[in-house]
């Protein structure tokens, strides 16, 4: 299966389910006429679950969240699971603020964030969940960039850059306008990228088509051929046949992100693991404790088909091990 796509406006799968996007966010409702199942089973006698699941959070990590919240809904159709793509730090703001279950991101929980929550009196759980290759990325015509260093990718992205052309990167790039597309401030990716290259998260030119809606970055990359943008492999890998992937030189030689060079570790600086943070108190709805545990338990199987990298299956049952301590 290949990697899964972002938000569409509606769609209604085989089994009868309406899929409804809003532009931030998706929400998996039951189709008319269907029987509920039961997570265990519909025997007779067994309760059948119900209620609302709330997810907020990275872009890039939500495609697993609606692969997950599409196939937990398959055997849950009386819980409703909603799913934000409002960037990393958005999603931190409304889980600490007490709006939402469970968080996706792409960088792990600063400590700004950890003391809102505690400040809120919200304990939390993180997991890993899967691995990600942040991806560079040109348009198809481009044929004369397959490979940029560290040291442009900063020179390019840093505050006061005064790169404004392809030539300003490596002269014998041509004298074109480079046209940037990148996450907006409040996504993981961000931090993670501007981290990474620029030596502080948060520290970027400003000048740069910014959204946190990956798909939007896909559009741009695709209608621009002078363009240059970053964002995560997933989002690459569902669009492949229109976009071109530029390795990077980290000071080894120049690695392309790929299934093998994400999971070995040679595509670096920019591999990174993805992350789902849990509300403690959440986990005692019984519809919030199903979710977690069907997103963990079928996680091998989800995330490969999501074009992001599944973790060991030791990874996975020592997460779902944690999440059982704390839940009870």
């Amino acid at each position: 299966m290949g990697a899964r796509k972002g938000p569409p406006r509606l769609k209604t799968t085989s089994e009868g389910y309406l899929v409804f996007r809003t532009f931030r966010s998706i929400v998996v409702v039951a189709g008319i006429g269907l029987l509920a199942v039961a997570c265990g089973g519909g025997e007779e006698g067994t309760e059948t679950l119900a209620g609302a699941v709330e997810i907020d959070g990275s872009s890039t990590v939500f495609p697993i969240a609606e692969a997950v919240g599409e196939e937990f809904q398959i055997a849950n159709p009386d819980v409703r699971v909603t799913v934000g793509f409002s960037g990393t730090g958005g999603g931190f703001k409304r889980f600490c603020g007490g709006e939402t279950d469970l968080s996706n991101a792409s960088r792990p929980i600063n400590d700004t964030e950890r003391a809102a929550c505690a400040a809120a009196g919200i304990e939390l759980t993180e997991l890993e969940v899967a691995w990600d290759g942040l991806s560079l990325i040109v348009n198809p015509a481009n044929d004369f960039v397959t490979c940029l260093t560290t040291a442009e990718l900063k020179r390019v992205w840093e505050p006061g850059s005064v790169v404004s052309t392809w030539r300003d990167v490596r002269p014998e790039f041509p004298d074109e306008e480079i046209n940037l597309y990148g996450p907006g401030t409040d996504s993981g990716t961000f931090d993670y990228f501007t981290e990474t290259i620029n030596g502080e998260a948060g520290a970027s030119r400003p000048d740069y088509q910014a959204s946190e809606d990956d798909n939007i970055l896909v559009q741009g990359v695709v209608g621009d051929r002078y363009a240059l943008g970053y964002f995560g492999y997933a989002y690459y890998t569902e669009s492949a046949d229109r976009l071109k992937l530029v390795a990077i030189d980290g000071g080894t030689g120049c690695v392309a992100p790929s299934d093998a060079t994400i999971t070995d570790g040679t595509y670096a600086p920019l591999s990174r693991p993805l992350y789902v943070y849990v509300k403690h108190a959440a986990l005692a709805r019984p519809e919030v404790r199903a979710y977690v545990t069907f997103m963990l338990d079928e996680a091998a199987t989800i995330v490969p088909s999501t074009g992001y990298h599944a973790l060991s299956a030791a990874e996975y049952s020592a997460a779902l091990a944690a999440i059982q301590a704390v839940a009870g």
